[in-house]
């Protein structure tokens, strides 16, 4: 059987294989997904500040256009009451900056870039 859609897009299908009850989540081509879908950071790309971890923006220490020196703290996440805290790994500008206190991120979503 086909169970409903998800806020993601997807559905899950439930089956029988060899008499053991099986389901699978399937990307739904036919949906639209009505969640907020973030970039990604490039794991090659030095000037990307991905998040280290699934969880939430505790705070945000530097905006747009900030002068960031190495080693300075650029923002603190939290996960399961544990805070990681981001530094800089160079000197540079802040160009982007995609997050705000409060926000929920997923591993891998692009924070911030630095030139």
């Amino acid at each position: 059987t086909v169970g409903s859609e998800h806020a993601d897009g997807t559905r899950t299908i439930f089956f029988e294989l060899n008499g053991i009850p099986r389901e699978v989540t399937v990307h739904d081509k036919a949906l639209e997904s009505t969640l907020e879908k973030r970039v990604q950071a490039e794991p090659s790309n030095p000037s990307h500040i991905g998040a280290t971890m699934p969880g939430r923006v505790v705070s945000v220490d530097v905006a747009e256009g900030d002068w960031v020196n190495k080693g300075q703290k650029l923002l603190v996440l939290e996960a399961m009451k544990m805070e990681t805290t981001l530094h800089a790994e160079f000197d540079g500008k802040v160009t982007q900056c995609l997050v705000e206190a409060g926000s929920m991120v997923d591993s891998g979503d692009l924070l911030l870039a630095i030139e």
